[in-house]
């Protein structure tokens, strides 16, 4: 460890950095620094619009000025070497890909003019980057049919995400295809133990376990928590407001105290409660996800990612209150459709009770409080039973 002042980062603007030894890049750039927060390696402090990039194997977002250029002439430097080149010899190869690579960045543009999401920008420009690479030509639907149909290493859903994103290209220039059909078999998601759930909260970083936290007791999508501010919390009400997103409907859910301190441990540099980049931030997940699972030597841990919490969340909320208007309110969905998925996930029925009787409203009261459910009336008191 070094005693000089560590430099700022110029990915996230921490100084939260260590030095982590010398490592060459291929460029021959020395790299010295390692940033705490967001995991980017750096060699020596710039300014940070000097550093912004667009790659979207590193930052995870598309920058639209000079940046989305940058990017793409990275990604896509050695698209001149395609799997399948023309039989024209490599100035064809050359020339379309040069073509191709103009049109994403026009995409790219259009894209967020047409007010997409740049989650969605970044998914789709990522798609048609790989598409290129691998002999497709984004100029000939059938190149682009052929080249997805060949890809063994992707699932039906993956190949049906590149047909969606192929189909957005071709509605930004007016040309049509006939999209293929790629249907992938609807499984019912994984639902992991709570003591799984507490295992992996307890194990991460403070940062990474209060986002995993929130998650647990709000059912929020990953989206919807990364981007919560400070004043989204109301730490007297102990509320949380979730701005939607997908459009989903707006809501106030309830926060635990647990929570409203594993936030209150959390630095406060900004409006945002998570600070960093997001990719990192995930990256980071997942590897003290899987570093988890091996020290407990528990398979089912690699299993869980950011959207298995709003699934358990679901599942858990109906199993206790069988109201599904509920559950509905509380994921935001505007379809019930939508809803009734998590009415047969898991059976968390059981023959035996507990039972209790009360004599006055307020004893009947506490009772329903805890759960319990009424019964009958016998011998001036009131049954209820709640299920072990």
């Amino acid at each position: 460890m070094s005693n000089c002042q560590p430099p700022t980062c110029p990915q996230c603007g921490s100084d939260r950095n260590y030095k982590d030894g010398l490592r060459s890049t291929n460029t021959g750039e020395l790299q010295r620094w390692l940033c705490r927060d967001c995991g980017y390696r750096f060699s020596e402090a710039k300014p940070l619009q000097e550093n912004l990039r667009c790659h979207i194997n590193t930052a995870g977002t598309i920058l639209f000025s000079r940046q989305v250029c940058d990017f793409l002439t990275e990604e896509s430097k050695n698209l001149a070497v395609i799997e399948n080149p023309p039989k024209n010899g490599l100035a064809g190869a050359t020339e379309q890909a040069a073509d191709a690579k103009g049109k994403i960045i026009e995409h790219a543009f259009w894209m967020k003019k047409e007010g997409y999401a740049e989650n969605t920008i970044t998914r789709r420009i990522r798609l048609l980057t790989t598409l290129m690479k691998r002999g497709a030509n984004l100029l000939d639907p059938e190149s682009v049919k052929t080249v997805i149909a060949k890809q063994q290493g992707w699932n039906l859903k993956t190949k049906e995400i590149g047909v969606e994103a192929y189909s957005c290209f071709l509605k930004m220039s007016g040309g049509k295809w006939d999209p293929p059909h790629y249907r992938p078999v609807r499984k019912l998601p994984f639902i992991p133990t709570e003591q799984e759930i507490n295992q992996l909260i307890a194990g991460c970083s403070k940062k990474t376990s209060t986002f995993l936290q929130v998650l647990k007791e709000t059912g929020a999508r990953c989206g919807e928590a990364w981007q919560l501010e400070w004043i989204d919390f109301n730490f007297e009400a102990k509320t949380v407001s979730i701005t939607p997103e997908k459009g989903s409907e707006p809501r106030m859910l309830k926060i635990s105290n647990t929570l409203i301190s594993m936030l209150n441990s959390l630095p406060k540099g900004g409006p945002q409660a998570f600070q960093g980049k997001y990719i990192f931030f995930v990256r980071g997940f997942r590897s003290q996800r899987n570093r988890i699972a091996r020290k407990l030597e528990n398979d089912r841990i690699h299993k869980i990612t950011f959207h298995t919490f709003r699934h358990w969340k679901a599942t858990m909320e109906y199993a206790k209150t069988k109201d599904i208007l509920h559950v509905m309110r509380m994921l935001g969905h505007k379809n019930i459709q939508n809803t009734l998925l998590y009415t047969q996930l898991v059976n968390f029925e059981s023959d035996d009770f507990h039972s209790a009787t009360a004599q006055t409203v307020q004893e009947a009261q506490k009772l329903v409080e805890a759960g319990f459910e009424y019964v009958c009336d016998f011998a001036d008191v009131k049954l209820f039973r709640k299920r072990k």
